[in-house]
């Protein structure tokens, strides 16, 4: 999977990336970090394959990731549902389409990377939405694929259509410095969107355009099973717990989902648009530290 890391000259685009890092932990009100050593917390309710485990075959691990979604009546965001989302006359237009996977098999570590691959070879050149007629390149997703923490967000902006790679433009600057609060480095973590394909103008994704296009998302996330999610923003958030709410009542606390555990915090874009509210989204990431069982950074 591509990364972005960071040169390690400090040629100016460096140098810049630091004054901006230096800016948000300031914004934070963030000094000093120090880490300790912690006791590790269980990645996943589910067992690992032992390690002397034989591979399954490619054809089963292709079966695995790219069974057909099944809807599941019970789960958030399920039809009778949509309602308290969209309001009925949305609910009704998306009801016909609408299906929630079911969690997919576990999918050993060693394998996840082949297997995320196999799910981007199925969306392929993709023209199941309107999305695709707008678009220089679909942005599947970027990062490890064992990763403990991933992010999601809505959908690609401009840079991202350009280069391909989710978050790569001024909100994943900032993402990038968020992340590095953390005391985490981008290329530990995974990133994706709800949709793959920008939406005109940036404007949010039609429920028709994010029911077509979540339900690999949902696939992306039963691979890698992170021990955490992060929704970035309203839209995320919706998609992912089914229930759309003002952020203020979703921020705050755990989410359960599929097995793990999800936070809901700001889009980095509204940060850039609002920083006073950077100190919130840093609240955020911290009950998200927490479960991962990183230290809090010490202010000094």
């Amino acid at each position: 999977m591509a990364t972005n890391a960071m040169p390690r000259t400090l040629d100016s685009a460096a140098r810049e990336a630091l004054a901006e890092r230096l800016r948000f932990y300031r914004d934070l009100g963030l000094m000093d970090f120090y880490r300790r050593d912690v006791e590790p917390l269980a990645l996943d309710s589910q067992p690992e394959p032992a390690s002397g485990a034989l591979a399954a075959p490619e054809t089963q691990l292709a079966e695995q990731v790219l069974a057909p979604a099944s809807p599941l009546q019970s789960a958030p965001g399920a039809p009778e549902q949509l309602v308290n989302f969209y309001g009925e006359e949305d609910a009704i237009k998306t009801r016909k389409n609408f299906s929630v996977p079911a969690i997919g098999a576990v999918v050993p570590a060693e394998e996840r990377a082949t297997a995320l691959q196999i799910l981007r070879d199925e969306i392929g050149d993709c023209t199941r939405c309107p999305l695709h007629t707008g678009r220089n390149h679909l942005v599947f997703g970027d990062g490890s694929p064992t990763a403990r923490l991933l992010f999601v967000g809505e959908g690609p902006g401009a840079d991202e259509d350009a280069q391909g790679l989710p978050f790569v433009g001024r909100a994943g600057q900032l993402l990038n410095n968020m992340i590095a609060a953390m005391g985490l480095k981008r290329e530990e973590c995974y990133i994706a969107n709800v949709v793959k394909c920008r939406p005109p103008g940036n404007r949010t994704p039609d429920p028709e355009e994010a029911h077509t296009c979540s339900p690999f998302l949902f696939r992306q996330i039963d691979v890698i099973r992170p021990q955490v999610l992060v929704a970035l923003g309203a839209t995320a958030a919706t998609y992912l717990l089914g229930a759309r709410q003002p952020l203020a009542g979703l921020r705050g606390r755990v989410h359960a989902f599929r097995g793990m555990s999800l936070i809901v915090t700001y889009h980095p874009a509204y940060l850039l648009r609002d920083p006073r509210q950077k100190k919130e989204a840093w609240a955020d990431l911290q009950i998200a530290m927490k479960e991962l069982g990183l230290q809090r950074p010490q202010a000094g």
